[in-house]
Parts: C-alpha cells; structure tokens; sequence
C-alpha cells in the first residue's frame, strides 16, 4: 500500500538537465589583474622572482546528478533545488572567481545520459572561456569513484578520477563506479522506499522536486551493469561500468589510454571509513598506480585529513576479537562512550548487572561499525560527546580514522621479500566536495546551509516522515547487524546529525603554473608543483636550495648527500570586501547572482591577512616494518615566526641530522595565519576540563534545531599546506662530499609523474 501510493504520483517527475552557461566570460582586464597583484606580492618578498603564475581550482566538485546532492536539494532538508553543471561552470567563473574547476559526480549515480550531459556542459564551460592558452577558466571533466566497504579489509575509500581531454568524443564512453554502500539508493529497500514514496503526499504543493528525485532514481535502477572481463572500450554504450578494487580502476583507465589523475580523498572521514582502517594495503604494487595517483586531498569541506595520531577506535585480543579500548587524553573511542550512555541508565540495577550491560553495549557498537551508534537506543547527540574525534588537530574530519591520514600515507612501507621497501610520493592538494555545484565556496564564511554540506530536515515532522520516530532511551543496547538497518531504514546507517558539526567551506587546489592553458595547469598538476589550502588564497613558495641546482620545487623528488636546505616564502590571503565585483553584477542577473553567489562574490579588497607562523613537518619513511609509525612522524618539525608587522613572510630552514642519521626524509611545510571567524570552526564546540575531557557539546546542526541563519562561526588558523619535497639519502654523494670539500655531488629529478 505505502509503495503502491509512492507509484501513484511518480509518473510526474521529470529529468534534470545540465542547466543553462551564461554566455559571458570575464574581461581581459579581471584576469590579468590577478597576476598583477600577485606579481606585486611576490616582488614584496625580495629579489628572486620567478616566470610561473599561481593559479587556483577547485578539483573536488558535485551537482545534482550526483544522488546524494540530488536528496539534499529536496524543499524538507532545506533544499535549493536544482544545481546541474552549468551553474558550477557560471559559479566558479563568477561567484568564487576561480581560474580552473573539475566536475566529479559520484560515478555510481551518473546515467550514461547525465554523463554525455556532463561532459557536453564541460565543453561548453571551456569553449566560452576564450583563447586556449589564456582562458578565464579551464573546467575539466571528472568522476567520483565512491567504495565503501563494511570492514577495514574491504574498504578502499573515495577517489576522484580528472581528466586532461576535453572533446566528448574522446572520453570514456561511461564512468565507472564502485560497488557496494556507494550504489545502495539504486537498490533501496521496499521499507525504505516506502517512507520515501509518501513524502510528496506530505508535501503535495512542493511535489515536483521529491517526483523528479524518484525519476531520477528510476532512471538509475534501469541501467544494467556491464557484463563483467570485457575491455572497457568493447562494452556497451549505456551499461552502469563497475570496479571492484582500485587495482581494477587503474586497469579500466590505462585501456582508455587516456592522460588522467586519480585523488583519493576523505581518506581519514569516518563517516563511511570503518574503524580500524588503514591505508596499508593501497601501498601494494597492484593497487597503486603513481603515474596517476601523483596527489591526495589534505583537506576539503569535510575537514582535515592530514594528522597522524597513534589512537585506535579498537584493539584486538590474543584470539584476535575487536576489544574498547580505555580512553586516552586526546581520544575517547565511541564504543567506551557507548558503554558510558549505558551505565548512565544502570539505576538501581546491581553493579554486576550494570557492568554486563555496559560490557554488552561496547561489544555491540563494535560489531557494527561505522553505524554503532545505532545499537544505544534514545542516544541523543549531547550522549555522544567528542568520541571518534580527534581533539588535537586542525578542523579534524568527522570520526577521524588516523590510519588514512596523508601523514601516516607517506611514512607506512610496504614490505615484500627481501627488497626495499616501497613509499608513496604524492603531491597535496585541497579542494570543495561542495554538492551544490559551487566550486571554491570558501572565499567568505557565510551561509553555512548553503556554503557547506550541513543539511537535514526543516522541521521535526520530517525528521520522523524520513528517518522514523525517535527511539526511547533502553537500559540496554541492542544487538544488530548493518542487514538489519538497511532493510528498515538505510538512513539510519550513518551519524547524519552529529557531522553536521564538521562541515567546512571549502578548500582550494593551487597550481605553480608556466601559463593559464589547461596544457600548463596539468602539467603543473602531473608534476606535483600544487599546494591547498583550508580556503584562503594564500601565496606560498617552498623550495629545496641545495643539492647542485638554484632551487628546486615542492612536489620533487631529490638525491642529496649533503644537508637538506630549504626556503619558505608566503604571503596571507586578500580580505575580502562585502558584496560582488562589477563583472559578476554585469554577467548575472539579480535573481541568478542572489540564487547562485547568494549576493556575495570573491571580491578581494587591498588589505592581507597576517601569516603567524610557517611550520615544519618532517617524516621518516619506515625502512622496517616494526618501525612505529608515531616516532617517525614530527609534526611540527620546526616553527619559525613571521614578522608581526607583515603580511609576508620569508624563512629559511636546514635539517643539519639528515646526513648523520643516513635515511630518506620527506618535509613540507604549513604558512599559518592569524585567527579569523570559519563557519562550524568550533566543531561540536566541546566545554572542556583539565585533561582535556569534553563535559558538555554544543553542536551546530543542520537540521531545525539550529537556526537556518547561524553560522556557528569560531576562529580558527586558516593555511596553506605545501606539497612535500622527497629527499633520498645519498651515501655514495655524501662520502664523496667528505673526501672532497668541492661541491657534493647529488642527483635531483623534477617529481614529474609519467604514465
């Protein structure tokens, strides 16, 4: 019957196109005045000078073709409704005035029909921009390949696959997806369909966006998947293309034979990231692939996954059975927390009982992973405190896994035989994640329920319409399987409302860039010459001074015998000035400007934000495999204050224990500004004792029980994180050096990652 009613009112929903591209592009005058300021920046720092331009983008960016930006633009979560592709082309070019984007749609929920829309709003976006070699913006097209799996052992993560070609004709015929927890909303259960199906009864006068949703997902549930052991040219036009593994991803890509990069992102999100996961088994030959994935995302609007810390979310026994772990100063594991909720109900039960019970309820969160909170009955998100957060990092990403932090990435080996052990070397980037087809939303900290992913039910009538009635608070936990949930209601499987909490506007990709062509951008990207940073357009320079050249680039690779020297440069980011500068109001109508900029454009005054401090970081990459990755991660490594009474600031540092010590060593570094306001700065806004214990939470939610118009502001230290410069150890160069006092000899190559 509830399915039956859902049927009834679907056959008026209608397919989303890709939208519209204003025809307008920005005048020569906008864009060459972004070198002339940064030239004029640039020459503040002292005499060196370099031909390259820094360039920003944004290569982490969703419409509504992807599902779950689609569900979130529904009117009962506060949706805007419609965000195809065109308006992240007019938004990049006009609202956040970016120099080049990516669209990376969840490849899961991408019809072959929405991809061949894609790409032709891509071409589109490109062909406006004017003259190939000095474009006013370079849009490039991508996918997200979205696995998730329900244990650590199965569970590779997300990444974002971009491509350098342009031309339709060209490009894969279909993205590729992954299976599993990524493509669910295809596969809804009946129970779950059904809670949907009502809602446009519900909400009869706003019913055509909740029947265009269920069109969509109809659309998916009719592709086929493609017949599996087929080379990907040879498939079928319009199958839904499928891999398993990141080492099928990678041999999917190299039979296209096209020029593309893979990101893995989101690598320490525990919101879809089980616990006790760890980027280990991606070190394999087989599934890594470095002549595409040269680059990881350190951070997005998710947050922050650069920071290793030691915590785990769970320890094993002698039998190898998963056992809670206590809590530690700076981490409380949430299956203890679980245990905790559950004591606090105890009453007059016996102690023994209330310890059974309190044993049972840590047992119980464990066994179901990311949903473990499902198992404590009438949990509210106060109950839940800080656990799974990591209380020492930089605006850390929800649940924070610290084995898929870029820092444990870069000092974990992987060890076979009897041969060397093998590394990573990957350049940084940041980036979006925005679902709302605007990329580069973190020039102002505004508008929190558009500006960043928090989002949920306007009222608490919808909350119980879509994810059912609040449970009573049980004496005791329960004991289910994720089955169990996703066959009732598969929106429950996820901590919705506490990651509300840690959403962020987003970050930037910086480019040191020999030209505005995407030739020069990707050339710049393939290089690992990239930086990110948390949102500001901070100018930064790091570069090694030794090793028998004049400088050489973050993102390289370097043999050196001799002490590693290097120099720091960087300028704060430009204030920005209320409002929307001239082009923007001439381009855009006043319904589209309110609409998609929301009536405030990247508009930079004349004034910089302060750069506090440059800090080191240096690691140490295992050379055995029983080396603890904590003692090999020194972060910071060294802090070198920047001069108060400027905006820039120039250091130089040198790591005279690296020919001594006699091991590979990789550094790069983070430019600090001063404090300024950041939207969900605060996190869930912990009151705290000595020890550091979170006492009492004050979330900022997405739903109704925060004002739609709080931003939930805290200041925070906006930065720029620079790509790491690898330095291998040269014994041969650094006895050479000792026998002669003439310069040490030392081979360096220039990162550049080659297919």
């Amino acid at each position: 019957m509830v399915v039956g009613a859902g049927w009834c009112v679907y056959g008026g929903g209608q397919h989303e196109g890709a939208g519209e591209i204003s025809g307008s592009r920005l005048p020569q005058e906008a864009v060459a005045g972004r070198l002339e300021t940064q030239r004029h920046a640039e020459a503040e720092l002292g005499p060196e000078t370099t031909t390259d331009q820094i360039l920003f983008g944004d290569l982490h960016v969703h419409t509504t073709f992807s599902a779950d930006a689609f569900m979130r633009s529904v009117p009962l979560m506060g949706g805007e409704g419609a965000h195809p592709p065109a308006d992240a082309c007019d938004f990049a070019r006009f609202c956040s005035g970016l120099d080049f984007f990516a669209l990376t749609d969840h490849a899961e929920g991408l019809t072959p029909e929405h991809w061949r829309e894609s790409l032709e709003s891509i071409r589109r976006c490109n062909e406006i921009a004017g003259d190939p070699d000095n474009p006013d913006l370079v849009a490039f097209a991508g996918f997200e390949w979205s696995q998730v799996g329900q244990t650590p052992q199965d569970h590779y993560g997300h990444k974002n696959v971009i491509f350098k070609e342009t031309d339709p004709a060209l490009l894969p015929a279909r993205p590729i997806g992954a299976p599993g927890f990524g493509s669910a909303f295809r596969t809804l259960p009946v129970k779950g369909f059904g809670r949907l199906a009502l809602i446009p009864i519900h909400d009869f006068r706003r019913r055509q966006r909740y029947l265009d949703l269920f069109h969509f997902m109809m659309e998916n549930r009719a592709i086929d998947e493609c017949p599996a052991g087929i080379d990907t040219r040879e498939l079928p036009a319009d199958c839904r293309e499928v891999a398993d593994t990141p080492a099928q991803l990678y041999e999917k890509l190299a039979q296209w034979g096209l020029e593309a990069l893979v990101i893995p992102h989101g690598t320490t999100w525990g919101f879809y990231t089980p616990p006790g996961y760890v980027w280990d088994k991606q070190l394999a030959p087989g599934q890594d692939d470095p002549a595409r994935q040269a680059l990881i995302e350190v951070y997005s609007g998710h947050g922050s996954s650069e920071e290793y810390r030691p915590f785990v979310a769970y320890e094993l026994d002698a039998d190898g059975q998963p056992i809670c772990p206590e809590p530690r100063e700076d981490y409380e594991p949430c299956c203890w927390r679980a245990g905790e909720i559950i004591r606090s109900r105890c009453g007059d039960a016996p102690a023994e009982e209330c310890a059974r019970r309190v044993g049972e309820a840590r047992e119980n969160y464990l066994a179901m992973g990311v949903a473990g909170h499902v198992t404590v009955p009438g949990a509210s998100v106060e109950d839940w405190g800080d656990c799974g957060q990591c209380r020492d990092c930089f605006v850390p990403a929800f649940n924070y896994r610290p084995g898929g932090s870029v820092q444990y990435v870069l000092a974990r080996g992987h060890f076979e035989g009897d041969g060397p052990p093998r590394h990573v070397q990957l350049g940084f980037i940041a980036s979006s994640d925005n679902h709302t087809a605007r990329p580069g939303t973190g020039y102002k900290e505004f508008e929190r329920r558009r500006m960043t992913e928090a989002t949920g039910p306007v009222e608490e009538v919808w909350h119980d319409r879509v994810f059912g009635p609040r449970s009573e608070p049980e004496p005791e936990s329960r004991r289910l399987t994720v089955d169990d949930v996703l066959g009732t209601n598969p929106f429950q499987i996820v901590e919705l409302e506490r990651q509300a909490s840690f959403f962020m506007t987003g970050g930037l990709v910086a480019v040191h860039s020999r030209g505005r062509g995407r030739d020069a951008i990707w050339d710049a990207l393939a290089r690992r010459e990239v930086y990110g940073t948390s949102g500001p357009r901070i100018l930064l320079w790091f570069d090694l001074m030794s090793g028998g050249r004049e400088s050489t680039p973050m993102g390289s690779s370097v043999r050196l015998g001799d002490t590693p020297r290097f120099r720091v440069r960087a300028v704060g980011a430009m204030a920005q000035r209320p409002g929307c500068p001239d082009w923007s109001t001439a381009a855009l109508d006043a319904e589209r400007l309110r609409h998609l900029c929301l009536d405030e454009c990247h508009n930079p005054s004349d004034e910089r934000t302060r750069i506090t401090r440059i800090e080191v970081v240096r690691i140490l990459p295992q050379r055995s495999e029983d080396e603890p990755v904590e003692s090999l991660v020194q972060s910071p490594w060294q802090v070198l204050p920047c001069p108060a009474e400027s905006s820039s600031c120039t250091v130089d540092i040198e790591d005279p224990d690296f020919v001594p010590g006699g091991r590979d060593a990789v550094y790069y570094v983070r430019a600090i500004q001063e404090p300024t306001p950041a939207v969900n700065g605060g996190g869930l806004r912990c009151e705290r004792v000595e020890g550091g214990r979170c006492v009492r939470v004050r979330p900022c939610f997405g739903d109704w029980r925060t004002p739609l118009d709080e931003d939930c502001l805290t200041e925070i230290e906006e930065r720029a994180w620079s790509s790491p410069i690898y330095v291998a150890f040269d014994a041969e160069a650094a006895r050479a050096r000792e026998q002669d006092d003439g310069e040490p000899t030392a081979g360096v190559s220039d990162g550049r990652v080659t297919p």
